[in-house]
């Protein structure tokens, strides 16, 4: 595991693998792949298998306006390991991460902030 890893794994916490996901949002893994695929979800390989941090999973669902999110910081240029180093890091001015403050249905703020790395 390289720093780099080590760093995104300390801001994400819990990771699930593509089993893990899928069961609640009543998917198959191969679901979850095409997902990732059409940066609607964004994954990474940890300890050999590919996961989804636990936190984009909300009950039976996927956290609201995740996938709409994640298309922009695409678009903006991000890396998966720079959006998810985003999504994941404190910022006072919401307050808290950005997948807190969509997990708190505050998700219209992050989405004008991923807009606005695009320009």
């Amino acid at each position: 595991m390289t720093q780099s890893d080590s760093d995104i794994d300390t801001l994400v916490g819990t990771w699930l693998t593509l089993k893990e996901a899928a069961q609640p949002l009543g998917v198959s893994p191969n679901r979850i792949k095409t997902l990732i695929r059409e940066n609607r979800l964004m994954g990474v390989v940890r300890q050999g298998q590919l996961s989804i941090p636990a936190d984009f999973v909300d009950g039976h669902d996927l956290v609201k306006g995740l996938p709409g999110t994640l298309v922009l910081l695409t678009d903006a240029g991000f890396s998966t390991e720079e959006a998810l180093r985003w999504l994941f890091t404190p910022d006072e001015t919401l307050p808290g991460t950005p997948i807190q403050a969509m997990r708190e249905n505050r998700g219209t703020e992050v989405r004008r902030r991923a807009q606005g790395l695009a320009f």
